[in-house]
């Protein structure tokens, strides 16, 4: 009886660094599995984001270009009528499709941004499927699509954690240097 009370303490050490083992290791093993969650999940976001993009992205320039010979000093090509309602047919159900991804990922402060750059830019596909008589405001039709844009994109690079530089297109007003600030 002597010998197992004088080997209780090494019993109760080797238990105790067994169980502590067990524990560290369960915790470890969770933390990894969030992780590897957490980056599974934000590549199908940016996936998501991406396809989203670059569905609104041509309605966007599909639009632009049928509006092209209404906007004084554009640079975009003109788009013939016809051809533009086809591609707008066709961008539109992938647009469609790559929003409901959108939905089911993103975050609600990205949605919300992806749904309001989505309702500038139908604005702008509503104007150039209303041609040959296309409303007057179509500078603010195409700068109200690019401001959404540069939303979109910050929400979602924040919700990525993206860092880097600015991805803006559109610089408002109050943010354009004078020429003497870029001396």
């Amino acid at each position: 009886m002597d010998s197992v009370l004088t080997q209780l303490p090494a019993l109760l050490g080797v238990l105790v660094g067994t169980i502590g083992t067990m524990v560290a290791t369960a915790v470890t093993e969770r933390g990894r599995w969030r992780r590897n969650q957490t980056v599974r999940w934000d590549e199908r976001r940016l996936d998501a984001y991406a396809d989203f993009t670059r569905a609104v992205k041509e309605i966007h320039l599909v639009s632009r270009g049928m509006l092209s010979g209404h906007r004084p000093g554009s640079r975009t090509p003109v788009l013939d009528r016809e051809d533009g309602i086809t591609r707008l047919a066709e961008a539109d159900v992938r647009h469609t499709l790559t929003w409901e991804a959108v939905l089911l990922l993103g975050d609600a402060t990205t949605v919300r941004a992806a749904s309001t750059w989505r309702r500038a830019v139908r604005d702008l596909e509503q104007a150039a499927r209303s041609l040959p008589d296309p409303p007057d405001d179509l500078a603010a039709l195409v700068r109200q699509a690019d401001e959404a844009r540069d939303d979109f994109y910050r929400a979602a690079r924040g919700g990525l954690g993206v860092r880097g530089g600015t991805v803006e297109q559109f610089r408002r007003p109050t943010e354009r240097r004078t020429p003497a600030a870029r001396n």
